[in-house]
């Protein structure tokens, strides 16, 4: 597990090397693009710094949401990639001409799960996530952004969603496993070839498509975490939020742990899609083995 406190293109690029020779061939690169306007999502320029350096060819991938909104259409969800700055590489929303089913092989919810159609028509996934809270989800990291992220905005998310005949109602450890799933489906079509990177700042409770109403940010920037094992990831992410003192993490806590987010995490171990168990090298320092209290010794407490 590769980690910088470098929060900037420079520091996307710092980590990504250490994990990129797994990508190849035709490449998508995964991230939320956020609500119109919206405060905390991933920089669109560091993504083009990142992508003229490391992956000039690769596309940037979305689906449709579930809520009606700026990006329930089509149409709509073009138009806010342009007030968001996502024009300077191709973005395909993969749900925009239809929906494939995906085997979800050993889950307990699903069997197969609604993608859309374009997304395995890639090669690799470069798998970039603003990991932060999320209402349903507690939080929301590499599986989040895989699950909700590609599943299609009709079909997909309202088979994560939907409960009863109702459009919601899912939610603690079955939305956990249900979005899990959903991952689990996508990341098994790519196989070796996913990176997941994961960046720690301006984590609100809220996510990204939340937008400007999302609720403010409480929680200390740390740094950018980068793996070849999706669970890892998100277990390094959670680790550094937890090692903290209480006074900075305390709201992200609690919206971890009352969603009953931590699911997300044993899920995937139950589901053979990774390690919990990871070794932390500070590629600003060396390489030298830290641990999550070491990387998060000198935050400073976040100031809006």
């Amino acid at each position: 597990m590769y980690f910088t406190r470098d929060l900037s293109a420079a520091g996307l690029a710092k980590v990504y090397e250490r994990v990129k020779d797994v990508i190849c061939g035709k490449t998508a690169i995964k991230l939320h693009t956020g609500e119109p306007h919206g405060p905390n999502i991933i920089p669109s320029a560091w993504v083009k710094a990142f992508m003229a350096q490391e992956a000039p060819d690769a596309t940037i991938i979305e689906t449709n949401t579930y809520y009606d909104g700026d990006r329930y259409t089509t149409e709509a969800h073009r138009k806010t990639l342009e007030v968001n700055g996502w024009t300077f590489a191709p973005v395909d929303i993969c749900d925009e001409h239809g929906t494939v089913m995906l085997p979800v092989r050993g889950g307990k919810w699903f069997t197969e799960m609604s993608v859309g159609k374009s997304v395995p028509e890639y090669d690799s996934l470069i798998t970039l996530t603003h990991f932060k809270g999320h209402t349903l989800g507690g939080f929301g990291g590499s599986n989040k952004n895989i699950g909700i992220g590609c599943a299609d905005g009709r079909i997909g998310k309202g088979m994560i969603h939907g409960h009863d005949g109702k459009m919601w109602g899912v939610a603690k450890e079955e939305i956990m496993e249900k979005i899990t799933e959903s991952t689990k489906s996508v990341i098994d079509h790519f196989g070796r070839h996913v990176v997941y990177v994961n960046v720690l700042r301006n984590m609100s409770v809220s996510c990204d498509c939340e937008g400007v109403e999302a609720m403010p940010v409480t929680t200390p920037n740390v740094g950018i975490l980068a793996s070849v094992d999706i669970l890892a990831a998100d277990q390094a992410s959670v680790d550094l939020v937890m090692a903290m003192k209480e006074a900075d993490n305390h709201d992200l806590v609690e919206r971890m742990t009352s969603r009953h987010g931590f699911r997300q995490l044993t899920y995937m171990k139950e589901m053979g899609m990774g390690n919990d168990r990871y070794i932390l090298i500070d590629v600003d320092d060396g390489d030298k083995r830290i641990t999550a209290a070491d990387a998060v010794a000198g935050v400073v407490p976040f100031q809006g």
